[in-house]
């Protein structure tokens, strides 16, 4: 399309993309009854995922599933424009994704990123960690949990409290809440303290709001209730998506706890507004939203220029090897998880990779891959045998 296999350097040039929507199965969350899952012993639901692969002039492949499958449109109009390219052209590619897709967030772009990463890293026989300039090293991690619910896992404070007990008993030194989503505060308030209460002083402790909360005052009351529990961070307060950043700046004046802002920021420039206006305390960036590794890797760089850590949303391959390559950065995001073990999607890797709750290690740490590119890899035959739909793009 914008460039061809003879403009650039043949053998790398994009010859094919291929998009792979696919279903799997999920136990023990209910999404049916809140979108961001509850944690629901028993309960069997099915999710949609979405895979790529890019393979050029000479045979080269690289490799992604994850992010968000509701931007399989968004790949395929992308992935028409980057036939031709030279695959290790990242930044080019990177512009066409910022232009093209400015429209959509420009999520859609990050599978397609993550999976350039991983065929660079495989036609060098470099890890995507080495490519970063980063070393392999054990990650701190946290368990994220899911929200709170009746009739769940996590159905009251004291809950949340015993399945931290849990987390700590398996390793992990730190944890993360995200609350009930009912519009009140008086249980997140409760979970709060009795977390402070329970594994204070012995975990970090994180709550993300999810922006749930409906108003500034109730953003408020939570916040100070994590002051007194001695929160690590306050995560996306209330229900202005984290883009208010006047908002925040006087919400960090009322409280003590650090704020963290950056789920829904997209990307580098709007995220330098956040941090600019003084947001926020921690910064967010995430492979499967942020434009893949190389927008995630702008984000960590803006964040260390301002002297402010930069903490990595979810979990993955692609989430291992930038925290392995990033200085200001302190826990791996074990997200969703709960006492039942459901998690937002099941293993689709045919390696000993493992993002479950249980796969921590007793140091409380997540190992990095050392294999070529992200250095997984993917079960194709159950993608294949699970279709919902394939695109060959070429």
């Amino acid at each position: 399309m914008t460039q061809s296999a003879s403009e650039s350097g043949r053998g790398s040039a994009i010859k094919k993309v291929e998009l792979f929507l696919f279903k799997q199965d999920v136990e023990n969350v209910a999404f049916d009854v809140n979108p961001g899952g509850i944690d629901m012993p028993g309960v069997r639901t099915t999710r949609t995922r979405l895979g790529v692969a890019i393979e050029t002039a000479d045979g080269s492949r690289g490799e992604y599933i994850g992010g968000r499958s509701d931007t399989y449109l968004h790949a395929k109009f992308l992935a028409k424009w980057i036939l031709g390219m030279d695959a290790f052209g990242r930044e080019q590619i990177y512009e066409i994704a910022r232009r093209y897709l400015r429209k959509e967030d420009r999520i859609g772009a990050c599978q397609i990123d993550n999976a350039l990463w991983d065929l660079a890293g495989k036609r060098i026989g470099a890890s995507v960690t080495q490519m970063l300039g980063g070393k392999p090293r054990r990650l701190p991690a946290y368990a994220s949990t899911w929200f709170a619910g009746p009739g769940g896992g996590l159905a009251s404070p004291e809950a949340f409290a015993d399945f931290a007990e849990e987390c700590y008993g398996l390793g992990y030194r730190a944890f993360k809440m995200h609350g009930w989503t009912d519009g009140g505060t008086e249980n997140d308030i409760g979970a709060i303290l009795a977390l402070g209460k329970r594994v204070g002083g012995r975990m970090a402790l994180m709550h993300d709001s999810a922006c749930h909360l409906k108003t500034f005052g109730d953003a408020v009351l939570v916040g100070k209730a994590c002051d007194e529990a001695g929160f690590f961070w306050y995560e996306d307060p209330y229900s202005d998506g984290g883009l208010a950043a006047h908002a925040h700046r006087r919400l960090r004046e009322m409280i003590k706890t650090p704020i963290l802002l950056g789920e829904h920021v997209r990307g580098v420039e709007a995220m330098a507004n956040v941090l600019l206006l003084d947001g926020t305390d921690f910064v967010r960036a995430d492979p499967d939203l942020d434009i893949g590794i190389t927008g995630t890797m702008k984000i960590a760089h803006l964040a260390e220029a301002m002297g402010l850590d930069v903490e990595l949303h979810g979990n993955g391959p692609a989430h291992r090897h930038c925290m392995a390559a990033i200085r200001n950065t302190n826990f791996y995001e074990l997200a969703m998880v709960g006492p039942s073990r459901g998690q937002a999607v099941n293993s689709i890797y045919a390696s000993d990779y493992s993002d479950t709750l249980d796969a921590v290690g007793a140091d409380g740490c997540f190992a990095v891959p050392e294999g070529p590119g992200l250095g997984v890899q993917y079960d194709w035959d159950f993608v294949k045998k699970n279709l919902v739909d394939h695109i060959v793009i070429q």
